[in-house]
């Protein structure tokens, strides 16, 4: 076959792959499956979101049965959360349009202790085959699509109590087969991972460190990673980052110790890390107090290299970081606005919301360019971060938000106290 010839069915043939591959993930509805979203970095790209509405014009809102903490997770145009129903821990389902399709309760609701927490602050996270849960009070199950369970178990029951001076906040990990928790705290810290499918315990792993006082208390959502053709899952606590093995649980790559080398006491991990391609950008210390600490740490070097910057000037206690087009975005607990370079650990501006007594609990998010950021008296901001920090809106929701903003296909859902709104970037 002439040599021209061919080259030109190979670059036909390319095309047509990638025509179809395009086509298929044209087709693929948009989902928000757990807490940070599709890729664990809170953000998304593409789609029309809104920017200034008004909370009792938005395209619908549903009451809610209780107070609840957990941010829903999407699949499929199905919104699934979690909430207290009657004194019991509940997930509930709602439509596209905002009409409740199902909800199942399990046992007594374990109330939050924390002006902000709830027994509902872990974050149900979905498969498309199922819907996993987890409750303060140690209920963890799966359910399906239907409402129906497919099993429950309660790791307070079966590994005893957690130590916790404040709520639990962890939610569940999916890997490919597992169903994955973990609890950081004053006493025996573990990891374990359940079958998806059944329930049943695959493995359960310690994890103890000795730290200052509550410094090994952990609130973190660990990352799950695809390297190397594995699973891994990375597990930020107790003043260390640890890398594990997903089909067993084994650690395979460690760094501590330098994240906390004054010893200073009270210093739980809260926000939970962002990873951007190899490295880590690692919240700690205590930014509400004026001593945040921020970390690069490269995954793929040796522990006593894996540190390359570190940043004692800015941070964030409770907001996780959002990370957008290789840009990590951190909304400080008093509101102040920063973006970073996650190779160099520099900020390339920095700017602030205004100034109220209420502070940031909700995660950020970042949909088109756009940074929305959830104050805990229920103001919502809007700003452009796309080269720039430039305010575009305030907009009040009337009542306490905490859970973190969802943009999903030109929708964006805020979870508040007492309802789900949904508002159209098409209005």
């Amino acid at each position: 076959m002439n040599s021209s010839i061919f080259e030109r069915r190979k670059s036909i043939a390319v095309i047509l792959v990638l025509l179809s591959t395009a086509t298929v993930l044209a087709d693929t509805p948009p989902n928000w499956p757990h807490w940070r979203g599709r890729q664990d970095n809170g953000s998304t790209d593409g789609g029309h979101y809104p920017i200034k509405w008004d909370a009792d014009k938005v395209l619908w809102k549903a009451p809610l049965p209780g107070k609840g903490c957990s941010t829903p997770a999407i699949w499929d145009q199905r919104i699934y959360l979690t909430a207290p129903v009657d004194g019991l821990d509940g997930v509930l389902a709602f439509d596209w349009a905002g009409k409740r399709l199902w909800q199942t309760a399990f046992g007594q609701e374990n109330a939050g202790k924390h002006r902000n927490g709830s027994g509902s602050n872990p974050s149900p996270a979905t498969d498309g085959k199922s819907v996993f849960v987890y409750f303060k009070s140690g209920t963890f199950a799966a359910l399906d699509l239907g409402g129906r369970i497919h099993w429950q178990t309660n790791l307070v029951q079966a590994f005893g109590p957690d130590t916790l001076y404040w709520d639990h906040g962890i939610s569940p990990v999916l890997s490919d087969k597992y169903a994955i928790m973990v609890r950081m705290h004053n006493g025996e810290s573990w990891l374990a991972a359940f079958d998806k499918s059944t329930g049943q315990l695959r493995w359960k792993v310690p994890r103890n460190y000795d730290t200052p006082v509550e410094g090994d208390h952990g609130y973190s959502t660990p990352l799950l990673l695809h390297r190397n053709g594995e699973e891994e899952l990375l597990v930020w606590g107790a003043q260390h980052l640890t890398l594990h093995d997903v089909s067993n649980g084994k650690i395979l790559w460690s760094f501590g110790d330098a994240f906390n080398p004054e010893s200073q006491p009270s210093w739980p991990t809260v926000a939970s890390i962002v990873v951007a391609g190899d490295i880590a950008v690692v919240p700690f210390g205590r930014a509400d107090r004026g001593q945040p600490r921020l970390h690069g740490i490269k995954l793929s070097a040796t522990e006593q290299n894996a540190r390359i910057w570190k940043r004692d000037d800015t941070g964030t206690f409770v907001p996780t970081p959002a990370l957008y087009q290789n840009r990590v975005y951190i909304v400080r607990d008093r509101g102040e606005v920063e973006c970073i370079d996650p190779t160099t650990g520099k900020s390339l501006w920095s700017n602030a919301f205004p100034k109220a007594s209420s502070n940031f609990y909700s995660s950020p998010v970042v949909a088109s360019g756009k940074l929305y950021a959830a104050r805990e008296d229920g103001v919502v901001f809007v700003a452009n971060v796309d080269g720039k920090f430039q305010l575009l809106a305030e907009n009040n929701m009337a009542e306490r938000v905490i859970a973190s903003p969802v943009p999903v296909a030109n929708r964006l859902f805020i979870r508040g106290e007492q309802h789900l709104f949904c508002i159209s970037g098409e209005q």
